[in-house]
């Protein structure tokens, strides 16, 4: 007779008291075709995976799994009625994903889970572990997002992490899968914490030479008193995340300055002109993840014009003009928004400016909605046309921004 048990992620976020947002099962001792008798719909070509009938969630034949070739696809499975609970649970990745649940509620924990979620360890289940390349990357990600439980790397497990980097494992990494575990951790409570772990496991260099190079590097105390560039990156991804910034904008601050990496070492720690410099770094590492273009985009934008936003205040208005018009503000309103919102986490993401506010970001705006209601048709209706409406659409709108500027500042 079958059984069918709660596994995963459900198990470990119920015991953290964490929402729990899917579940998944295993059904020991069955097999392909009774479950499909029982109405069940199978998806998935690699092992045998069903969805229930009524529920859609998906239930999963026990199996095991063992090394045959190269890289997280290269695992030969075995499905059959004849593999316990227990070997389907050591295949798992880390102990805390490793506890089952009966009908009951009675937890099935042969690998020693809920000691670690007691201790807030993330331990890797068995020697297995080294075989997918994969797990480094859900590793960090778990980091980031069980943050906020104060999880951390058992030494055991950041080693056999560190002997898969050595290994060259992770060059095998499909760029959709890799974008696929950045964007959730991106998502999380504590983004930088993901980067933070594959730093240390030497996976940062491999996978994010971009962001790994700006560790290390100095810059003026007086303006950034945590002075390394890659902590104060960490710093602005850290405030993305607690300003609860979408997931462009996250990835935006994530970017901002990968242009410092490539300064002179003759002009540090100063970096003038890291501003385009870093645009074709940007450009590098979304072509190696496949990034989407919203996220790609913005962190262009974010990355070539972030100092006009911290100098928004001083800017003359032909000057907020052009930079509208440089970021398609106008066809894409809400690209300031996202803008202004990269732009205070860089500016908060700096030692002792964390609770600092950023009056740029309502002065931006402001400015352009003040430009963007300028009446287009009025231009038309006037005889412009051609080049002429253009020169005279931006006029008119650099006007409607010197007027709104004197006005907030008169104010």
């Amino acid at each position: 007779m079958s059984r069918t048990f709660l596994v995963g992620g459900a198990v470990r976020d119920s015991l953290l008291d964490r929402p729990v947002h899917e579940r998944d099962w295993v059904v020991v001792g069955s097999d392909p075709e009774t479950m499909l008798a029982n109405g069940f719909r199978p998806v998935g070509k690699d092992f045998p995976v069903f969805l229930h009938p009524q529920t859609q969630e998906e239930y999963a034949l026990a199996r095991t799994e063992r090394k045959s070739g190269r890289g997280y696809h290269g695992f030969a499975f075995h499905a059959a009625a004849d593999v316990t609970l227990e070997e389907d649970l050591q295949r798992r990745d880390f102990t805390v994903n490793a506890i089952a649940r009966d009908d009951d509620g009675t937890l099935i924990d042969p690998y020693g889970g809920t000691d670690d979620l007691k201790a807030r360890v993330l331990r890797h289940v068995s020697p297995a572990f080294v075989e997918d390349p994969l797990r480094v990357l859900r590793a960090a990600r778990f980091m980031a997002e069980l943050a906020p439980w104060s999880f951390h790397v058992a030494d055991e497990t950041l080693a056999v992490m560190r002997s898969i980097t050595d290994s060259g494992e992770l060059d095998t990494l499909a760029a959709e899968r890799l974008w696929q575990e950045t964007r959730r951790a991106l998502l999380s409570p504590a983004p930088q914490r993901y980067f933070e772990t594959l730093r240390a496991c030497g996976a940062l260099a491999v996978l994010f030479p971009e962001i790994e190079a700006l560790f290390g590097v100095p810059q003026p105390p007086k303006h950034h008193p945590e002075v390394d560039c890659g902590v104060h990156l960490m710093m602005v991804l850290q405030q993305s995340a607690r300003l609860e910034h979408p997931l462009e904008v996250r990835f935006a601050a994530l970017c901002h300055d990968l242009g410092k990496a490539v300064t002179p070492d003759h002009v540090l720690p100063s970096h003038r002109g890291h501003e385009a410099a870093g645009v074709p770094l940007v450009e590098q590492l979304c072509d190696r993840l496949k990034v989407p273009n919203p996220c790609r985009e913005l962190a262009r934008v974010v990355t070539r014009e972030h100092l006009h936003a911290h100098r928004a205040l001083e800017l003359r208005p032909e000057t907020v003009q052009r930079l509208f018009s440089r970021m398609d503000a106008y066809r894409r309103p809400e690209r300031v928004r996202q803008f202004v919102q990269a732009c205070e986490a860089d500016s908060r993401g700096r030692t002792g400016f964390e609770g600092r506010e950023y009056p740029q970001a309502d002065y931006l705006l402001a400015l352009h909605d003040a430009a963007a209601g300028v009446n287009t048709q009025a231009i038309a209706e006037a005889g412009f046309s051609g080049p002429e409406f253009g020169q005279e659409l931006a006029r008119r709108r650099t006007h409607a921004i010197a007027d709104e500027k004197q006005r907030l500042t008169a104010g």
